[in-house]
């Protein structure tokens, strides 16, 4: 007896029109794109300043004269963001902890965990960046350091840690009470619970919120050339402003989009994942009663 399954002539029918249409589908969207794209691509170039602007943002000759120095600014701008991110995944997880905690004797922690989570995402990352950098070494104390790098990282630290506090805040919140509940009931401590059974599945479900936080993170780090640090972005700067050519610009902008765009499609993609599985446990926590109904 053969148990394997086999379409019936009129799901064949029904098969081979889904896939007809995926075709039409695909073929109205690939010429209408082009379309579009030619239409832009048409209006740009027949524009005229497209002489001027091709010299002055598009010039090969000098994009790969600029080259070595722009993407040794972005090699520093990937080392920032990566012990920037260590420092920051460090800082939300404990201030999202604090912020959830019941205990009352870590109560004034708990006001201090929001009253900083209210004041660094309601200031502009900008200006932060300029407290800090300036306020610091002004203040002549022994000890603290006047490295420009260090103390721009450091204020794109303590900024990122409220977004990404808030972010963790969430998934933790998104644990159903019954789940500590039944920890507790077995004999975990809160601390226990939480480091078991909360946070495991808390971080899972707030990784493509945080994914765009490192992007974003990847980016907001050539905020930090305002202080004098020759990342991408200042290294473009200080070629531009020697020949007033921005195409070092444009070179900064592409090899930011190499890095962003990749890591961004990674976010999209483990958005889907985890939404299909959401969607599957809904259907397996369905099924079983729908059963036992039966």
């Amino acid at each position: 007896m053969n148990d394997k399954w086999l379409p019936s002539p009129r799901e064949l029918i029904r098969q081979e029109r889904r896939k007809k249409l995926a075709q039409r589908k695909f073929l109205i969207a690939a010429l209408s794109t082009f379309i579009v794209l030619a239409g832009l691509i048409t209006l740009v170039i027949t524009s005229p300043g497209w002489d001027i602007v091709k010299k002055t943002f598009f010039d090969l000759d000098y994009g790969r004269e600029v080259f070595p120095t722009v993407i040794k600014g972005i090699f520093l701008n990937i080392k920032l963001t990566i012990i920037g991110s260590i420092c920051i995944g460090a800082i939300a997880l404990l201030l999202a902890i604090l912020r959830t905690t019941r205990s009352a004797a870590l109560t004034p922690f708990r006001l201090l965990a929001t009253a900083y989570v209210d004041i660094f995402r309601g200031i502009p990352l900008l200006l932060v960046i300029f407290l800090i950098g300036f306020g610091i070494p002004a203040l002549g104390l022994k000890g603290l350091t006047s490295n420009v790098t260090i103390l721009g990282t450091a204020a794109v630290v303590i900024t990122y840690s409220a977004y990404v506090a808030e972010v963790i805040r969430s998934g933790i919140l998104s644990i159903h009470p019954s789940q500590r509940a039944a920890a507790r009931s077995l004999g975990l401590t809160h601390a226990q619970s939480m480091r078991h059974i909360v946070l495991p599945q808390a971080l899972r479900r707030v990784v493509p919120p945080l994914l765009n936080d490192f992007v974003a993170l990847l980016k907001d780090t050539g905020l930090v050339s305002i202080l004098g640090v020759i990342d991408a972005i200042r290294a473009a700067q200080i070629n531009a402003s020697r020949t007033f050519n921005y195409t070092p610009y444009v070179v900064a902008a592409l090899l930011f989009l190499c890095i962003t765009i990749p890591l961004t499609r990674y976010t999209d993609r483990a958005l889907r994942n985890t939404y299909a599985r959401q969607i599957q446990k809904e259907q397996s926590d369905v099924t079983p009663s729908h059963r036992q109904s039966t």
